[in-house]
């Protein structure tokens, strides 16, 4: 089943972020109070499996949703394998468009400063968003028809 496992904020780049019990994404901004949201870029949604996460742990490393400062983690869905322009629905109204796959990492994240490695250049995805709403742990997930 695909769902989502955690949403998350963080009030600083460069930090990872923290679960939160619901966030509020807006249109063509991102997520209320998250330090990436500002509507000017085409990165304001970030979206991480929680199945890249737990290859991280396979490898011995204790991580939770949000230390790839990922702000939605997933479950059942492949991000990487969508095209640029697919677009995501997440919960009864929230709808993403895909921008992007993957990001350069700068060396100062604090996720590759612990581990040594960040999956979100190889494993994450970014969006725009089409429609806000509310969105929460247990929401569904899934491509847009």
């Amino acid at each position: 089943m695909t769902a989502v496992i955690a949403v998350c904020q963080s009030e600083k780049k460069g930090t990872k972020k923290k679960p939160v019990a619901e966030v509020t994404i807006k249109e063509n901004y991102g997520i209320v109070g998250d330090a990436h949201a500002d509507g000017t870029t085409h990165r304001q949604v970030s979206l991480l499996a929680i199945e890249s996460i737990d290859k991280m742990r396979g490898k011995g490393f204790d991580l939770q949703p949000g230390d790839f400062a990922e702000n939605i983690t997933t479950r059942g869905i492949d991000l990487t394998s969508l095209p640029i322009g697919t677009r995501i629905t997440v919960g009864d109204k929230v709808v993403l468009e895909m921008t992007q796959i993957g990001k350069e990492c700068h060396a100062a994240c604090a996720i590759r400063r612990q581990v040594g490695d960040c999956i979100m250049p190889r494993e994450g995805i970014f969006t725009k968003v089409i429609r806000g709403g509310n969105v929460k742990a247990g929401d569904s997930i899934k491509v847009a028809e």
